[in-house]
């Protein structure tokens, strides 16, 4: 009970609340080119850490760290190394419409995700190397990934709400840019780097990307086996679909 009123009175029907939040979400809106020459508050890089800050980790571990890069020349040397992986990718034949990554140099805020997997031994694991052991510490490993993934979502819904769009860049995974951007960033090499994200005012309107109805992704109680989608139809979706979907303005597909 609380100033005399029980918790079961509480309300749990925030709709307008529920709503607010709602208009935040749908505006957090992708850009790859930015307003060059707008500068990023100090406030509003600290108020979008802070809401990352918040986020729920497994084990409570929270184990991330954020780099807040305001230096154009790091900035310069980030976007040129995925300028030149979209170019590796081409030359390999990856069937990937990759963005063109010039854009990173001059996003007016560029934040560096750094993940710290030392932490898997917050999670349940036997430690001892045998095969049930590496089971648990691969499991433990979603939960770390999961972890920063929301610490990450509350950073690019902070600045939606602020009124920037966004740029979610993810291919950082590989132990070649790890070895190549820790030492422009200072990043220990127990740490890695696994997300940049990228905001300010957009140079172009941003337009809403496609995304499936809620009834194509929710079941209840069970899943709802007509929704399963077999390799075949994955594949299909990827050679008709994806370009059909992918950097497209919702509001134009056919």
């Amino acid at each position: 009970m609380v100033d005399g009123v029980s918790a079961a009175a509480e309300p749990f029907d925030e709709v307008e609340r529920y709503e607010r939040f709602m208009e935040v979400v749908r505006a957090r809106m992708t850009s790859r080119e930015f307003d060059a020459s707008y500068v990023v508050p100090r406030e509003h890089h600290e108020m979008i850490v802070e809401a990352a800050r918040h986020a729920p980790s497994g084990a409570d571990a929270q184990p991330w760290h954020y780099i807040v890069v305001t230096d154009p020349a790091v900035k310069e040397q980030l976007g040129e190394h995925f300028v030149r992986e979209r170019y590796r990718r081409i030359e390999l034949g990856m069937n990937f419409p990759s963005p063109n990554y010039r854009g990173m140099k001059t996003a007016p805020g560029l934040i560096v995700i750094v993940a710290d997997f030392r932490y898997v031994k917050a999670f349940p694991v036997l430690g001892d190397g045998s095969e049930l052991d590496l089971m648990y510490r691969q499991n433990a490993e979603r939960i770390l990934l999961q972890s920063v993934a929301a610490s990450t979502m509350a950073a690019h819904l902070a600045a939606a709400a602020l009124g920037y769009a966004v740029w979610w860049v993810t291919a950082i995974g590989q132990e070649e840019a790890q070895r190549a951007l820790r030492p422009l960033l200072g990043v220990p090499d127990e740490l890695s780097l696994i997300d940049i994200m990228c905001f300010g005012p957009p140079k172009k309107p941003p337009y809403k990307r496609w995304k499936k109805q809620l009834d194509e992704i929710m079941s209840w109680d069970r899943y709802d086996l007509a929704k399963f989608r077999t390799d075949a139809q994955i594949d299909e979706w990827i050679e008709k679909d994806r370009p059909r979907v992918m950097y497209r303005d919702e509001s134009r597909i056919d």
